[in-house]
């Protein structure tokens, strides 16, 4: 290349070996997307993106969302040529290596610029849909000067098959999210081989069904690419752009297969793509004038950051503690004190609530004080009881509410909400039946993983919902996200209980949580008020046996409506002389974090244990030991009114002091 003179296919070209040199280094990745990819994602960042490397976090940038994950070193490369803070040319060399920020995929938090994790085909799509919706709620509280920016997102075929996708597109195009930008890399590849071996979908008449703008270019055409940019930015819909792409781009063997894929080109292939491209530099090695190209690239919007600066610092003092509190996910002050008043009043009143019912009255009580607090339903909100009083709904011609009506969309309205609390200014909630937490698994590993405060109200939880039968009972639903690492599962026994795991799940910055509550009403069994949140240490003794710890001679454990059963076994105890300790057990996750000695001290050294829980086994012995009973569920449930089911299996006080007696 004569001189300094650098054009838009010697930028790709860096993103291109880059991505293909890292892969070859690591023996494994996805190079084909990536050189597939790098002219659109050359238009995109040169030409339209608003960033500001040095300031990765600022509040008003342009989001982009690498769905299709698996070309990560696509992102990698972006932000290396860019100049963002920590991604140096020795993480690139050292791609999917232990410790590296550039793992096999995007990692939220590991390098500024990942806006989420990406990698299970469709999350990235449907978390970008949270977040475009994300910033038009922002922008009708905040207005245009300070809040205003779009979301892109790179999403393939696979993200595109994925079930997730027809639910995002759908909730997207109903919304208007005009400020949402999808570029599809229509390469017509997958792992196994061409796409229409398995699909044969109109993917733009798809995407215009759903109320979306769509496009189709050459996405190895500079100038196309950026005139369907352009043409988006302008729509009043979400816009689809479908970008014809041959996967492997410059790759003489490979490219346009499905060999390019998933795995390296090899030496021999590499060195032929470098003569093919005209790329005679080295591994890694990228020439001054071309990054320093792209250097000016990732420093072009430090103006535009200003001028934001400038607009921002002109806000009223209360302007701007509300938006720094909003981003920065802090709470504001008095909902502790209206919280701990609704309590008080659970206490004195003792309402028979269901605790989904409880849950609703917590939010009724608290929520005005929190406007960041964004809730939802996957048409369920009479069942679940999410919406507040003070809650209006979003629509498509108003973002002004704090209630968002999903739909039946738990596959999607669960990535949603990991696109809000990403994008920041939204703590976000939302209900379903707890069966249909399998639905929405996939997003509550990512919640997990990526450490964001998503609140899922997962109501009729047991064989206790009755007559809707077992394929709505979910026995086995506790167990599975209990094994969720950095997920807080919380089964409150009462309503007293319910506004208290409620003020920790707000409290919780960094780990999402699930609130299980029940379909029938169960008794207030904290009827003495105290501010001291007892379910923060997730275990403790409701009531102690008769004589003290000491005394003890068996020890129930129990969670969510089998706490009042276990109650009632603990009166029958007493009374034929046999002191009785009740635990209840709200959070097990955050009982396991507290020390030896509070955990001792709550359950006891005696062997006559009994764990009680409308669920599967699975988790209990842990704590009722291996001299424990446990009462709870052996397999599925059954179509019956409540009572009878427990009745049927046997989940009673009398087969709890059955057990507690053979044990002693």
């Amino acid at each position: 290349m004569p001189g300094d003179q650098v054009n838009d296919s010697d930028m790709a070209n860096a993103i291109r070996f880059l991505s293909a040199d890292a892969v070859q280094k690591a023996k494994s990745g996805h190079p084909g997307m990536p050189m597939g990819m790098a002219d659109v994602a050359t238009v995109l960042f040169s030409k339209f993106l608003k960033f500001d490397s040095a300031a990765p976090d600022w509040a008003d940038r342009d989001r982009f969302v690498l769905s299709a994950g698996h070309g990560s070193m696509l992102l990698y490369s972006l932000l290396y040529l860019t100049g963002y803070p920590g991604m140096t040319k020795e993480e690139i060399i050292n791609f999917r290596q232990l410790g590296a920020k550039t793992a096999g995929h995007p990692e939220y938090g590991h390098a500024a610029g990942i806006e989420t994790t990406t990698g299970p085909l469709g999350q990235g799509i449907a978390t970008a849909v949270g977040m475009a919706l994300g910033e038009r709620m922002m922008n009708s509280r905040f207005g245009d000067d300070i809040v205003n920016h779009h979301t892109y997102v790179i999403a393939g075929d696979g993200c595109l098959m994925e079930g997730i996708s027809h639910e995002a597109i759908s909730m997207a195009g109903h919304l208007k999210l005009a400020n949402l930008v999808v570029l599809f890399d229509d390469n017509a590849i997958t792992i196994d081989g061409p796409t229409n071996m398995s699909v044969a979908d109109d993917q733009g008449k798809r995407f215009e069904a759903s109320g979306w703008d769509v496009q189709s270019v050459d996405g190895h055409e500079h100038e196309a690419i950026a005139t369907a940019i352009e043409n988006a930015r302008r729509s009043d819909k979400p816009s689809m752009i479908a970008c014809r792409t041959v996967i492997g781009f410059g790759a003489p063997n490979k490219q346009g297969t499905s060999g390019i894929h998933g795995a390296p080109l090899g030496d021999e292939e590499l060195a032929a793509t470098r003569e093919r491209l005209g790329w005679t530099h080295a591994p890694f090695d990228i020439p001054d004038n071309i990054l320093n190209a792209w250097r000016t690239i990732g420093s072009k919007g430090a103006g535009e950051h200003a001028n934001w600066k400038s607009r921002f610092d002109a806000l009223d003092d209360s302007g701007k503690s509300n938006f720094n509190r909003a981003v920065n996910g802090g709470l504001p002050e008095g909902w502790i004190d209206a919280l701990n008043a609704h309590k008080k009043r659970v206490s004195e009143e003792k309402p028979s609530w269901a605790t989904r019912v409880a849950s609703g009255e917590t939010l009724a009580a608290i929520a005005e004080y929190l406007p960041e607090l964004i809730g939802g339903s996957a048409d369920l909100t009479g069942s679940v009881n999410t919406k507040a009083p003070c809650m209006n709904p979003i629509t498509p011609d108003d973002y002004s509410g704090r209630y968002i009506h999903y739909g039946v969309r738990e596959h999607g309205m669960s990535a949603a909400m990991n696109g809000l609390a990403l994008h920041g200014g939204a703590i976000p909630y939302s209900g379903t039946f707890f069966v249909f937490a399998d639905y929405m698994k996939g997003a509550m590993r990512l919640s997990a993983l990526m450490e964001q405060r998503v609140i899922y109200v997962l109501t009729h939880d047991s064989i206790g919902l009755g007559e809707d039968g077992p394929t709505h009972q979910a026995v086995e639903t506790t167990a599975s996200l209990r094994a969720l690492p950095n997920f807080n599962l919380f089964r409150p026994c009462d309503g007293v209980e319910t506004a208290e795991c409620w003020s920790i799940a707000l409290q919780s910055e960094n780990t999402p949580s699930g609130m299980v509550l029940t379909r029938q009403g169960v008794p207030t069994l904290r009827t003495e008020h105290t501010e001291e949140n007892l379910c923060a240490r997730g275990a403790y003794v409701l009531a102690e046996a008769d004589g003290g710890f000491d005394a003890r001679q068996g020890t129930i454990l129990a969670t969510g409506s089998e706490v009042s059963i276990a109650m009632q076994a603990r009166d029958i105890l007493q009374a034929d002389g046999v002191p009785t300790a009740v635990i209840s057990m709200p959070c097990w996750e955050l009982f396991d974090a507290q020390d030896d000695a509070y955990r001792e001290s709550v359950i006891g050294t005696v062997k006559a244990r009994v764990g009680v829980e409308a669920a599967v086994r699975m988790g209990w012995d842990h704590y009722i030991g291996f001299h424990g009973a446990f009462i709870g569920m052996n397999g599925f449930g059954a179509s019956a009114p409540a009572k009878n089911l427990y009745e049927h299996f046997d989940i009673t006080p009398d087969a709890i002091v059955r057990e507690i007696k053979a044990r002693l």
